[in-house]
């Protein structure tokens, strides 16, 4: 199959075409595959990834606003969080088949790097990019409406702090496992205050390490409040445990 009619496939899950297809070509460059192909004049696509991210996240803070106007800056901040994050956005990936399209090096490719959820996410992003280089922040939009929509109207979203509250854990343990093969444990470590106003003190650990630290009024809601902090450290500077 030649690669223009490779990149329909892709093109059809996106519901859009390129008037550029180079644009396309370039957001499914990994950097491993300029390394192993050796041609210096090519370019990968760490840059489109970075403009991406800012463009998904406008886009998914015009949803929120739109669908809920009347909440909060940090509880939209903390819905968006819930949404735009590599485990949400490889998960979308995948429903894109978006694993089968990207230009791995040899080595990236024998250690299934088409499937690996950082690679999947970041080439995600990339692609908004490069969709919104093409034709502009309305089809951007439109795109990203198209692919979140489920997230917008599934239960999650009937009650969405309610549920969010309750998914930190989970979503902290599943990015734990998918990028460090450890699975974060939490433990008390103090509390204060007389007992009808009492507050707890946790703190989350990734392996041996103290991770983050989170308080709560009850001890559930302090280990839900050390996840989520967790969650965006990991997001926003990826440390390595």
């Amino acid at each position: 199959m030649n690669q223009a009619r490779h990149l329909e496939r892709l093109q059809d899950a996106l519901v859009y075409r390129f008037t550029d297809p180079g644009l396309l070509m370039w957001a499914l460059v990994h950097r491993s595959y300029i390394h192993d192909s050796g041609h210096a004049d090519h370019k990968d696509n760490e840059t489109l990834e970075f403009l991406g991210d800012s463009v998904l996240g406008l886009a998914i803070s015009h949803l929120l606003f739109k669908r809920f106007p009347d909440y909060k800056e940090g509880d939209l901040s903390r819905m968006r969080s819930s949404i735009v994050n590599e485990r949400e956005l490889a998960n979308l990936a995948a429903r894109l088949e978006l694993g089968d399209f990207l230009l791995l090096g040899k080595g990236e490719e024998m250690t299934g790097g088409r499937q690996k959820p950082s690679l999947l996410a970041d080439a995600l992003e990339a692609i908004l990019a490069a969709v919104y280089l093409d034709g502009g922040l309305e089809e951007t939009f439109a795109i990203v409406e198209r692919l979140f929509e489920p997230y917008f109207s599934s239960e999650n979203f009937e009650n969405p702090l309610k549920s969010l509250d309750k998914d930190y854990k989970t979503q902290l343990q599943e990015l734990v496992q998918s990028r460090f093969k450890l699975t974060p444990t939490y433990s008390l470590v103090k509390e204060e205050g007389p007992d009808h106003e009492k507050v707890f003190f946790m703190v989350v650990y990734l392996g041996d390490e103290v991770f983050e630290r989170g308080s709560g009024t009850s001890k559930k809601e302090a280990q839900q409040d050390a996840a989520r902090r967790a969650i965006r450290k990991l997001e926003a500077d990826e440390p390595q445990p």
